[in-house]
């Protein structure tokens, strides 16, 4: 029979709350910020005022931790599920501010009628209507006597009956009496566990990642400063994507503009670029791995708490050690030099768009190598190739789609052990060998996925080489792609769906050429032959009907930038699959030749 894990044990709200004041609960923002609107708070004390249950709340105790002097200091509970409904109560019977997902600090108030029993979240008509406590906080306060706001009450509203007034106030005072259910686990249960727990357990489903785990423990250690951290990397991801939240910071965070964290990263006020907006798991990621030499977050989760890997303890000394890396690492992850020169690599690869960025770990793993690149002392220029190299090569054998973590972890200690230079050469030589452009690259095209890393890294190509958009004499792939221009067909939709064939069939990767959306119309629903034969005509003196080249030449180079068979100017166009088999092999070389020249 399997040992239980857990306790549970009903606490009173009231002595739940005393004990998130004190501190012997800590609310790590696991869900940060606060996220409830103001409904959901009135229907929370709605439902503990009818009796109602509200709930688990579930506490996972931190490990005991041996301080420098030898003695122990007892973990704290931290709360991993229920934190929205602990703040919602703080906010509504204590009267705390509350922080809101646009990092504005807020009062949530609930307003209760107490001859229609009735709550409503606070507005400026219950302000003015004497038959309304505006504000339930009131009635909470440690100073507060229930025999004066009936008093007061009924002052107000004559005709009103006193003692009835007073049952119902006392009623509602006495929701703090009512219990809720705290589910404690076991201090020595690992994060995975403590994971599939809360996934198991809460009702809404909600997945926490070690990501999240990780921002709790920071969250919640004030000692080394985790709380301002944890602040940092929120601001930070916030500032990526909305560069005026730098105002709302210096207005209601005086304390914050005075830290180290500020000077990093304010730089961003002035930025609105959406290559690469990270979220504090990226943050996370790439500060971690790169100070830590190690790729998986629960290492993290575990080191802050102070673990000792080789005798099992929990050591002060390992935890205060451990923030410190962190910390630096995230401050070098913040470094406007080191963040320009990552995306500056990426954009000088082709990748110009956001909309190109589709591997997040990739990336996130391409800055690793660009801080360890510096950190060993390589040459500007050869940090650059390697990692354009290295990026490229992830995504095109899709390195990082899986058990990303493991990745991380194997190829961090690698280069550890052997150097980043020697390492990635051999791996990237390894993972691309010559049959890979011939062989493996061209059937891995046979997809219609538009997010393919493929059609990406082909798009990616274009950029570098300076491409020529289908059928444009002056204008660029790179032009299409900033102002979003059209993905053509080369054999048009309504063609070939009319051939009775599927959207799989139809939106294959290699059926798509960038082109401006002139060109596009012109072209409609027109077969192959037909059109093709129309554009050998334009440049034999025939009329322009497809955008603006008229040379022999330029027609065949820009073909050949696209990656389209020559053989279609001379009137023989394949069926449909020939077409496509010839075309991905087109495009397979033309991007074997873009990774040589990265």
């Amino acid at each position: 029979m399997a040992t239980q894990r857990y306790s549970v044990t009903p606490h009173p709200i009231e002595t739940l709350l005393t004990w998130v004041k004190s501190g012997e609960i800590a609310i790590p923002e696991i869900q940060r910020p606060f996220v409830w609107d103001s409904t959901k708070v009135r229907n929370l004390i709605d439902s503990l005022y009818q009796g109602y249950p509200v709930g688990y709340l579930i506490a996972w105790r931190n490990p005991n931790v041996r301080l420098k002097d030898g003695t122990v200091s007892a973990g704290k509970r931290i709360l991993i599920d229920g934190q929205q409904r602990v703040t919602a109560l703080m906010a509504a019977l204590l009267g705390h501010e509350v922080l809101t997902k646009d990092y504005e600090t807020v009062r949530i108030r609930i307003a209760f009628h107490p001859v229609e029993e009735r709550f409503e979240v606070h507005n400026p008509a219950i302000a003015k209507d004497r038959a309304w406590i505006a504000d339930i906080s009131h009635l909470f306060a440690p100073d507060a006597y229930l025999g004066d706001f009936v008093d007061g009450y009924v002052e107000r509203n004559p005709g009103t009956d006193r003692k009835r007034i007073g049952r119902v106030l006392e009623r509602l005072k006495k929701i703090v009496n009512n219990h809720i259910g705290l589910i404690e686990l076991a201090e020595d249960l690992d994060i995975e566990t403590v994971t599939e727990i809360f996934i198991r357990v809460n009702s809404a489903g909600v997945e926490l990642s070690q990501a999240d785990f990780a921002m709790s423990k920071i969250a919640v250690n004030e000692r080394y400063g985790g709380n301002l951290l944890r602040k940092a990397i929120d601001y930070f991801c916030h500032l990526a994507v909305a560069p005026e939240f730098a105002s709302k910071i210096e207005k209601v965070d005086a304390q914050f503009t005075r830290s180290e964290f500020w000077l990093a990263m304010r730089w961003l006020r002035d930025v609105n670029d959406d290559l690469y907006d990270p979220t504090y798991t990226d943050v996370l990621r790439v500060a971690f791995t790169f100070e830590f030499g190690r790729g998986k977050l629960q290492d993290l989760v575990a080191l802050l708490s102070g673990r000792n890997f080789e005798t099992k303890q929990y050591e002060e000394s390992i935890a205060e050690e451990s923030f410190a890396k962190l910390k630096s690492g995230i401050l070098a992850f913040m470094n406007k030099t080191h963040f320009d020169r990552l995306t500056m690599i990426l954009r000088s690869a082709g990748f110009v768009t956001s909309d190109l960025i589709t591997s997040r770990n990739a990336v996130n793993f391409a800055y690793i190598v660009y801080l360890r690149g510096r950190r060993e002392g390589l040459p500007a220029d050869d940090i650059e190739r390697l990692v354009r190299r290295w990026y490229a090569m992830s995504i095109l054998t899709g390195r990082y789609t899986g058990s990303a973590e493991t990745a991380y972890d194997l190829d961090i200690r690698q280069i550890e052990a052997q150097g980043l230079k020697n390492y990635a050469e051999a791996i990237i030589a390894s993972e691309l060998p010559d049959s890979f452009w011939t062989g493996m690259l061209p059937q891995l095209m046979e997809t219609s996925s538009g997010q393919s890393p493929y059609f990406i890294a082909y798009l990616a190509a274009q950029v570098r080489f300076g491409d020529k958009g289908f059928l444009s004499k002056d204008i660029t792939v790179r032009d299409l792609l900033l102002n979003r221009g059209d993905k053509h067909h080369i054999f048009p939709r309504r063609y070939l769906q009319q051939q009775g064939l599927n959207r799989g069939r139809y939106n294959q990767i290699a059926n798509f050429v960038m082109t401006q959306s002139e060109v596009n119309i012109a072209i409609g629903d027109k077969a192959p032959e037909v059109y093709f034969k129309e554009i050998a005509d334009q440049v034999n003196g025939g009329p322009k009907r497809y955008g603006g080249i008229t040379d022999p030449d330029i027609l065949r180079q820009n073909f050949e930038e696209n990656c389209l068979p020559i053989s279609l100017l001379s009137g023989r166009v394949p069926d449909y699959e020939t077409f496509l088999a010839e075309r991905r092999r087109l495009m397979a070389l033309r991007i074997k030749r873009w990774f040589e020249a990265l």
